[in-house]
Protein backbone atom coordinates (compact mmCIF):
# COMPACT_ATOMS: atom_id res chain seq x y z
CA UNK A 1 0.00 0.00 0.00
CA UNK A 2 1.31 3.64 -0.89
CA UNK A 3 0.55 6.51 1.35
CA UNK A 4 0.59 10.26 0.44
CA UNK A 5 0.88 13.83 2.26
CA UNK A 6 -2.26 15.71 3.72
CA UNK A 7 -0.58 18.04 2.14
CA UNK A 8 0.02 16.74 -1.44
CA UNK A 9 -2.15 14.15 -2.06
CA UNK A 10 -0.37 13.69 -5.18
CA UNK A 11 2.90 12.57 -3.92
CA UNK A 12 3.12 8.86 -3.04
CA UNK A 13 5.30 6.86 -0.45
CA UNK A 14 5.77 3.43 0.38
CA UNK A 15 5.16 2.05 3.87
CA UNK A 16 8.84 1.75 4.58
CA UNK A 17 9.48 5.72 4.04
CA UNK A 18 6.17 6.10 5.62
CA UNK A 19 6.86 4.43 8.98
CA UNK A 20 10.61 5.56 9.04
CA UNK A 21 10.46 9.24 8.35
CA UNK A 22 6.98 9.34 10.45
CA UNK A 23 6.38 12.76 8.99
CA UNK A 24 6.65 13.80 5.13
CA UNK A 25 9.29 16.25 3.97
CA UNK A 26 5.89 18.94 3.75
CA UNK A 27 5.04 18.84 7.34
CA UNK A 28 1.91 16.78 6.65
CA UNK A 29 0.91 13.66 7.98
CA UNK A 30 0.94 10.36 6.46
CA UNK A 31 -2.15 8.56 5.35
CA UNK A 32 -2.96 5.65 3.31
CA UNK A 33 -3.44 5.87 -0.36
CA UNK A 34 -6.95 4.20 0.04
CA UNK A 35 -8.10 2.52 3.35
CA UNK A 36 -9.73 -0.79 2.94
CA UNK A 37 -12.79 -2.00 3.46
CA UNK A 38 -13.15 -5.82 5.32
CA UNK A 39 -15.44 -8.43 4.28
CA UNK A 40 -19.17 -7.96 5.46
CA UNK A 41 -18.57 -11.66 6.53
CA UNK A 42 -15.69 -10.90 9.16
CA UNK A 43 -17.58 -8.43 10.79
CA UNK A 44 -20.49 -10.34 11.13
CA UNK A 45 -18.62 -12.98 12.90
CA UNK A 46 -16.36 -11.10 14.86
CA UNK A 47 -17.06 -13.27 17.89
CA UNK A 48 -15.48 -16.43 16.49
CA UNK A 49 -12.24 -14.27 16.29
CA UNK A 50 -9.34 -14.40 19.28
CA UNK A 51 -8.24 -10.34 20.15
CA UNK A 52 -4.99 -11.34 17.80
CA UNK A 53 -6.89 -12.86 14.58
CA UNK A 54 -9.17 -9.46 14.89
CA UNK A 55 -5.72 -7.62 14.96
CA UNK A 56 -4.33 -9.75 12.17
CA UNK A 57 -7.08 -9.45 9.89
CA UNK A 58 -6.72 -5.67 10.04
CA UNK A 59 -3.20 -5.24 10.03
CA UNK A 60 -3.32 -7.86 6.79
CA UNK A 61 -5.35 -5.49 4.30
CA UNK A 62 -2.92 -2.28 5.59
CA UNK A 63 0.49 -4.18 5.19
CA UNK A 64 -0.19 -7.31 2.84
CA UNK A 65 1.40 -5.80 -0.22
CA UNK A 66 4.55 -4.91 1.54
CA UNK A 67 5.12 -8.22 4.00
CA UNK A 68 4.40 -11.92 3.71
CA UNK A 69 1.34 -12.96 6.29
CA UNK A 70 3.97 -14.95 8.04
CA UNK A 71 5.93 -11.92 8.98
CA UNK A 72 1.99 -9.70 9.96
CA UNK A 73 1.60 -12.55 11.99
CA UNK A 74 4.87 -12.48 13.80
CA UNK A 75 4.47 -8.50 14.55
CA UNK A 76 0.51 -8.84 15.77
CA UNK A 77 1.40 -11.59 17.86
CA UNK A 78 4.53 -10.08 19.72
CA UNK A 79 2.92 -6.57 20.11
CA UNK A 80 -0.62 -7.56 20.98
CA UNK A 81 -0.23 -10.09 23.42
CA UNK A 82 -2.84 -8.60 25.95
CA UNK A 83 -6.29 -8.40 26.67
CA UNK A 84 -8.73 -4.97 26.37
CA UNK A 85 -11.75 -6.29 28.20
CA UNK A 86 -14.83 -4.89 28.03
CA UNK A 87 -16.76 -4.15 31.51
CA UNK A 88 -20.84 -3.08 31.92
CA UNK A 89 -21.55 -0.32 33.95
CA UNK A 90 -25.37 -0.74 32.82
CA UNK A 91 -27.45 -0.83 30.05
CA UNK A 92 -26.21 1.62 27.71
CA UNK A 93 -22.91 2.00 28.86
CA UNK A 94 -19.99 -0.08 28.94
CA UNK A 95 -15.97 0.72 29.73
CA UNK A 96 -13.31 -0.65 27.19
CA UNK A 97 -9.99 -1.31 29.28
CA UNK A 98 -7.50 -0.50 27.26
CA UNK A 99 -4.88 -0.43 30.14
CA UNK A 100 -3.67 -4.39 30.67
CA UNK A 101 -0.29 -3.69 28.66
CA UNK A 102 2.70 -3.38 30.15
CA UNK A 103 3.02 0.67 30.96
CA UNK A 104 -0.95 0.16 31.93
CA UNK A 105 -1.87 2.61 28.75
CA UNK A 106 -3.83 2.67 25.67
CA UNK A 107 -0.61 3.67 23.90
CA UNK A 108 0.93 0.12 24.69
CA UNK A 109 -0.77 -1.14 21.44
CA UNK A 110 0.48 1.42 18.68
CA UNK A 111 3.80 1.51 20.48
CA UNK A 112 4.54 -1.95 20.55
CA UNK A 113 3.04 -2.50 16.96
CA UNK A 114 5.36 0.01 15.50
CA UNK A 115 8.04 -0.95 17.48
CA UNK A 116 7.97 -4.25 15.60
CA UNK A 117 6.75 -3.07 12.43
CA UNK A 118 9.91 -0.58 12.95
CA UNK A 119 12.34 -2.98 14.00
CA UNK A 120 11.14 -5.25 10.45
CA UNK A 121 11.82 -2.57 8.15
CA UNK A 122 14.93 -1.56 9.50
CA UNK A 123 16.54 -5.00 9.39
CA UNK A 124 18.25 -4.71 6.32
CA UNK A 125 20.17 -0.96 7.56
CA UNK A 126 23.37 0.01 8.13
CA UNK A 127 22.39 3.45 9.85
CA UNK A 128 20.89 3.76 13.26
CA UNK A 129 17.74 5.44 13.63
CA UNK A 130 16.86 7.72 16.43
CA UNK A 131 13.27 8.01 17.55
CA UNK A 132 12.21 11.44 18.35
CA UNK A 133 8.69 11.25 20.66
CA UNK A 134 7.13 14.42 22.46
CA UNK A 135 4.81 13.11 25.05
CA UNK A 136 1.55 14.40 27.29
CA UNK A 137 2.18 11.49 29.48
CA UNK A 138 1.96 8.18 28.26
CA UNK A 139 3.49 7.96 24.78
CA UNK A 140 6.23 8.40 26.33
CA UNK A 141 5.98 5.81 28.57
CA UNK A 142 4.97 3.03 25.80
CA UNK A 143 7.75 4.18 23.27
CA UNK A 144 10.10 3.38 25.79
CA UNK A 145 8.99 0.37 26.42
CA UNK A 146 8.07 -1.23 23.38
CA UNK A 147 11.82 -0.19 21.96
CA UNK A 148 14.02 -0.61 25.22
CA UNK A 149 17.17 -2.37 23.52
CA UNK A 150 15.93 -2.35 20.65
CA UNK A 151 19.28 -3.42 18.58
CA UNK A 152 19.72 0.10 15.89
CA UNK A 153 17.36 2.42 17.53
CA UNK A 154 17.57 5.19 20.42
CA UNK A 155 14.41 7.08 21.49
CA UNK A 156 15.00 10.31 22.88
CA UNK A 157 11.58 11.63 24.62
CA UNK A 158 10.38 15.07 25.07
CA UNK A 159 8.16 16.00 28.01
CA UNK A 160 7.06 19.19 29.82
CA UNK A 161 8.22 19.53 33.23
CA UNK A 162 5.94 19.41 36.16
CA UNK A 163 2.67 18.61 33.72
CA UNK A 164 2.88 14.78 34.12
CA UNK A 165 1.80 12.64 36.76
CA UNK A 166 4.87 11.44 39.00
CA UNK A 167 4.64 7.82 38.11
CA UNK A 168 4.15 8.69 34.33
CA UNK A 169 7.54 10.66 35.07
CA UNK A 170 8.73 7.87 36.73
CA UNK A 171 8.16 5.38 33.43
CA UNK A 172 9.92 7.72 31.16
CA UNK A 173 13.00 8.53 33.17
CA UNK A 174 14.32 5.19 34.82
CA UNK A 175 14.75 3.03 32.06
CA UNK A 176 18.44 4.11 30.75
CA UNK A 177 20.44 2.12 28.38
CA UNK A 178 18.84 3.41 24.70
CA UNK A 179 16.05 5.90 26.30
CA UNK A 180 16.96 9.38 26.72
CA UNK A 181 14.45 11.80 28.95
CA UNK A 182 14.66 15.29 27.89
CA UNK A 183 12.47 17.28 30.48
CA UNK A 184 11.07 20.36 28.63
CA UNK A 185 10.45 24.14 30.45
CA UNK A 186 7.19 24.59 28.94
CA UNK A 187 4.27 22.44 27.69
CA UNK A 188 3.47 19.70 25.76
CA UNK A 189 2.60 21.98 22.15
CA UNK A 190 5.98 23.09 22.82
CA UNK A 191 7.60 19.40 23.35
CA UNK A 192 5.82 18.54 20.13
CA UNK A 193 6.36 21.85 17.94
CA UNK A 194 10.42 21.05 18.79
CA UNK A 195 10.08 17.59 17.31
CA UNK A 196 8.46 18.65 13.99
CA UNK A 197 10.85 21.29 13.66
CA UNK A 198 13.78 18.64 13.94
CA UNK A 199 12.11 16.98 11.32
CA UNK A 200 12.71 19.64 8.79
CA UNK A 201 15.94 20.81 9.88
CA UNK A 202 18.26 19.83 6.92
CA UNK A 203 21.06 20.30 9.58
CA UNK A 204 20.14 17.62 11.88
CA UNK A 205 18.84 15.07 9.33
CA UNK A 206 22.10 15.06 7.67
CA UNK A 207 23.77 13.92 11.05
CA UNK A 208 20.51 11.36 12.26
CA UNK A 209 18.85 9.37 10.51
CA UNK A 210 15.20 10.39 12.19
CA UNK A 211 11.82 9.17 13.11
CA UNK A 212 8.61 9.59 14.56
CA UNK A 213 6.95 7.46 17.38
CA UNK A 214 4.05 10.35 18.59
CA UNK A 215 0.52 9.81 17.04
CA UNK A 216 1.86 11.28 13.95
CA UNK A 217 3.12 8.10 12.52
CA UNK A 218 0.79 6.32 10.68
CA UNK A 219 2.23 2.63 12.44
CA UNK A 220 0.42 4.06 15.58
CA UNK A 221 -2.86 4.73 14.07
CA UNK A 222 -3.27 1.28 12.53
CA UNK A 223 -2.87 -0.55 15.55
CA UNK A 224 -5.43 1.42 17.51
CA UNK A 225 -8.08 0.21 15.08
CA UNK A 226 -7.93 -3.12 16.83
CA UNK A 227 -9.63 -2.74 19.79
CA UNK A 228 -12.54 -0.82 18.04
CA UNK A 229 -13.45 -4.15 16.58
CA UNK A 230 -12.65 -5.92 19.62
CA UNK A 231 -15.04 -4.18 21.78
CA UNK A 232 -18.02 -4.41 19.30
CA UNK A 233 -17.13 -8.13 19.05
CA UNK A 234 -17.73 -8.09 22.85
CA UNK A 235 -20.92 -6.03 22.68
CA UNK A 236 -24.16 -7.81 23.44
CA UNK A 237 -26.43 -5.08 22.41
CA UNK A 238 -24.34 -3.53 18.60
CA UNK A 239 -27.61 -1.31 18.30
CA UNK A 240 -26.73 2.31 17.65
CA UNK A 241 -23.18 1.57 19.06
CA UNK A 242 -21.19 5.12 19.87
CA UNK A 243 -17.66 5.75 21.47
CA UNK A 244 -16.65 8.10 23.40
CA UNK A 245 -13.01 8.94 23.00
CA UNK A 246 -11.12 10.89 25.76
CA UNK A 247 -9.24 12.93 22.88
CA UNK A 248 -5.70 14.83 22.87
CA UNK A 249 -4.18 15.16 20.16
CA UNK A 250 -7.11 13.16 18.19
CA UNK A 251 -4.69 10.05 17.48
CA UNK A 252 -7.54 7.52 19.63
CA UNK A 253 -10.71 9.32 17.59
CA UNK A 254 -8.41 9.25 14.11
CA UNK A 255 -8.02 5.28 14.62
CA UNK A 256 -11.91 4.90 15.17
CA UNK A 257 -13.00 6.71 12.19
CA UNK A 258 -10.30 4.72 10.10
CA UNK A 259 -12.32 1.52 12.10
CA UNK A 260 -15.81 2.83 10.43
CA UNK A 261 -14.26 3.72 7.03
CA UNK A 262 -13.23 -0.17 7.17
CA UNK A 263 -16.50 -1.54 7.90
CA UNK A 264 -17.27 -1.14 11.47
CA UNK A 265 -21.05 -0.17 12.32
CA UNK A 266 -20.16 2.62 14.68
CA UNK A 267 -23.24 5.09 14.78
CA UNK A 268 -21.33 8.18 16.02
CA UNK A 269 -18.49 9.19 17.76
CA UNK A 270 -18.15 11.49 20.87
CA UNK A 271 -14.62 13.81 21.14
CA UNK A 272 -14.28 14.42 24.89
CA UNK A 273 -12.01 16.50 26.03
CA UNK A 274 -11.08 18.61 29.16
CA UNK A 275 -10.17 22.50 28.98
CA UNK A 276 -8.66 22.27 25.80
CA UNK A 277 -11.53 23.14 23.68
CA UNK A 278 -10.16 23.25 20.26
CA UNK A 279 -12.11 21.23 18.42
CA UNK A 280 -15.22 21.64 20.39
CA UNK A 281 -15.38 24.81 19.02
CA UNK A 282 -14.22 23.97 15.53
CA UNK A 283 -17.45 21.93 15.45
CA UNK A 284 -19.78 24.67 17.01
CA UNK A 285 -18.21 27.51 15.07
CA UNK A 286 -16.53 26.02 12.22
CA UNK A 287 -13.48 27.56 12.92
CA UNK A 288 -10.27 26.61 14.13
CA UNK A 289 -8.33 28.14 16.23
CA UNK A 290 -5.47 26.73 17.68
CA UNK A 291 -3.91 27.76 21.17
CA UNK A 292 -1.44 27.51 24.03
CA UNK A 293 -2.68 23.98 25.92
CA UNK A 294 -3.96 24.84 30.09
CA UNK A 295 -3.00 22.26 32.34
CA UNK A 296 -5.59 20.01 33.68
CA UNK A 297 -5.89 16.37 36.20
CA UNK A 298 -6.33 14.73 32.90
CA UNK A 299 -2.76 15.87 31.60
CA UNK A 300 -2.35 13.49 28.87
CA UNK A 301 -5.46 15.40 26.93
CA UNK A 302 -3.75 19.18 27.44
CA UNK A 303 -3.23 19.62 23.77
CA UNK A 304 -3.40 23.04 21.98
CA UNK A 305 -2.96 22.08 18.52
CA UNK A 306 -4.03 18.47 17.93
CA UNK A 307 -1.88 17.21 15.12
CA UNK A 308 -4.32 14.57 13.88
CA UNK A 309 -7.10 17.46 12.85
CA UNK A 310 -5.27 17.47 10.06
CA UNK A 311 -6.07 13.95 9.31
CA UNK A 312 -9.82 14.33 10.18
CA UNK A 313 -10.57 16.50 7.71
CA UNK A 314 -8.34 14.61 5.01
CA UNK A 315 -10.61 11.89 5.91
CA UNK A 316 -13.75 14.13 5.23
CA UNK A 317 -12.47 15.46 2.42
CA UNK A 318 -12.15 19.05 4.78
CA UNK A 319 -16.29 19.23 4.68
CA UNK A 320 -17.15 19.96 8.25
CA UNK A 321 -20.67 18.83 7.79
CA UNK A 322 -20.11 15.54 7.35
CA UNK A 323 -17.15 15.69 10.09
CA UNK A 324 -20.40 17.08 12.86
CA UNK A 325 -22.25 14.19 11.33
CA UNK A 326 -19.96 11.42 12.51
CA UNK A 327 -18.66 13.15 15.98
CA UNK A 328 -19.78 15.39 18.46
CA UNK A 329 -17.83 17.07 21.29
CA UNK A 330 -17.96 18.39 24.60
CA UNK A 331 -15.92 20.12 26.79
CA UNK A 332 -15.35 19.48 30.36
CA UNK A 333 -13.56 20.78 33.29
CA UNK A 334 -11.17 19.32 36.24
CA UNK A 335 -14.41 20.05 39.14
CA UNK A 336 -16.53 18.15 37.10
CA UNK A 337 -14.26 15.69 36.33
CA UNK A 338 -13.92 15.50 40.02
CA UNK A 339 -17.50 14.93 40.38
CA UNK A 340 -17.97 12.25 38.02
CA UNK A 341 -15.11 9.71 39.26
CA UNK A 342 -16.67 10.15 42.92
CA UNK A 343 -20.33 9.28 41.37
CA UNK A 344 -19.32 6.35 39.30
CA UNK A 345 -17.20 5.07 42.00
CA UNK A 346 -20.10 5.40 44.59
CA UNK A 347 -22.92 4.08 41.89
CA UNK A 348 -21.11 1.34 40.01
CA UNK A 349 -17.78 0.73 42.96
CA UNK A 350 -15.67 1.33 39.47
CA UNK A 351 -12.48 3.45 39.65
CA UNK A 352 -12.42 6.01 36.54
CA UNK A 353 -9.15 7.55 35.77
CA UNK A 354 -9.19 10.94 35.42
CA UNK A 355 -9.54 10.50 30.73
CA UNK A 356 -12.05 7.96 31.47
CA UNK A 357 -13.78 10.26 33.49
CA UNK A 358 -13.87 12.80 31.08
CA UNK A 359 -15.10 9.87 28.38
CA UNK A 360 -17.61 9.26 30.46
CA UNK A 361 -18.85 12.80 30.67
CA UNK A 362 -19.32 13.11 27.03
CA UNK A 363 -21.40 9.87 26.41
CA UNK A 364 -24.00 11.55 29.41
CA UNK A 365 -23.69 14.05 27.62
CA UNK A 366 -24.39 12.88 24.56
CA UNK A 367 -26.91 10.35 25.68
CA UNK A 368 -29.46 12.87 27.53
CA UNK A 369 -30.73 12.84 23.71
CA UNK A 370 -29.73 9.60 22.58
CA UNK A 371 -30.80 7.57 25.13
CA UNK A 372 -31.23 4.15 23.29
CA UNK A 373 -27.45 4.02 21.97
CA UNK A 374 -25.18 1.77 23.36
CA UNK A 375 -22.55 3.46 24.47
CA UNK A 376 -18.32 2.73 25.01
CA UNK A 377 -16.11 4.85 26.89
CA UNK A 378 -12.18 4.41 25.88
CA UNK A 379 -10.35 4.00 29.32
CA UNK A 380 -7.16 4.85 28.23
CA UNK A 381 -5.24 4.80 31.40
CA UNK A 382 -5.24 2.39 35.05
CA UNK A 383 -5.99 4.94 38.07
CA UNK A 384 -2.70 4.08 39.57
CA UNK A 385 -0.83 6.53 36.97
CA UNK A 386 -3.01 9.32 38.44
CA UNK A 387 -3.11 7.82 41.96
CA UNK A 388 -3.32 11.15 43.80
CA UNK A 389 -5.81 12.62 41.59
CA UNK A 390 -8.53 9.64 42.31
CA UNK A 391 -7.51 9.60 45.62
CA UNK A 392 -8.29 13.39 46.38
CA UNK A 393 -11.51 11.79 46.25
CA UNK A 394 -12.36 10.49 49.94
CA UNK A 395 -13.64 7.18 50.10
CA UNK A 396 -11.37 6.45 46.58
CA UNK A 397 -8.65 3.27 46.82
CA UNK A 398 -6.29 2.94 44.27
CA UNK A 399 -4.39 -0.94 44.43
CA UNK A 400 -1.53 0.40 42.64
CA UNK A 401 -0.02 -2.64 39.99
CA UNK A 402 3.08 -4.12 41.43
CA UNK A 403 5.41 -2.74 38.49
CA UNK A 404 4.55 1.07 39.26
CA UNK A 405 5.10 0.52 43.00
CA UNK A 406 8.51 -0.61 42.11
CA UNK A 407 9.14 2.33 40.11
CA UNK A 408 8.05 5.04 42.89
CA UNK A 409 11.86 4.71 44.17
CA UNK A 410 13.63 4.27 41.09
CA UNK A 411 16.54 6.88 40.30
CA UNK A 412 15.29 9.72 37.49
CA UNK A 413 17.12 10.46 35.04
CA UNK A 414 16.58 13.09 32.90
CA UNK A 415 18.44 15.75 30.92
CA UNK A 416 16.56 19.55 31.49
CA UNK A 417 16.07 22.23 28.62
CA UNK A 418 14.21 24.96 27.90
CA UNK A 419 11.02 24.81 25.58
CA UNK A 420 13.80 26.81 22.68
CA UNK A 421 14.01 24.72 19.81
CA UNK A 422 17.47 26.15 18.95
CA UNK A 423 18.65 24.97 22.14
CA UNK A 424 17.11 21.51 21.38
CA UNK A 425 19.32 20.85 18.36
CA UNK A 426 22.42 22.35 20.39
CA UNK A 427 21.70 19.39 22.43
CA UNK A 428 20.92 16.76 19.25
CA UNK A 429 24.45 18.37 17.81
CA UNK A 430 26.49 17.68 20.57
CA UNK A 431 25.07 14.56 21.60
CA UNK A 432 25.76 13.29 18.13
Amino acid sequence: MRFYSTKDPSKFYSLSEAVLKGLPDDNGLFMPESIPRLNDEFIINLKNYSFTDIAFEVANVFLRDDLSQAVIRKIVEAAINFDAPLIRLDDNKYILELFHGPTLAFKDFGARFMAQLMSYLMHDQQKKITILVATSGDTGSAVANGFFKTAGIDVIILYPSQKVSFLQEKQLTTLGENITALEIQGTFDDCQRMVKSAFLDQDLKSQYNLASANSINIARLIPQTFYYFEAFKQLSNKNDVVFSVPSGNFGNLTAGLIAKKMGLPISHFIASVNSNDVFAKYLASGIYDPHASKQTISNAMDVGNPSNYARILDIYNQNINLIRNDISSYTFNDEQTLAIMKEVYQSNKYILDPHGAVGYLGLSEYQRNNSNTTGVILETAHPAKFIDVVESNPGINVIVPGGLQALSGADKVATVLSNSYEDFKDYLIKRK
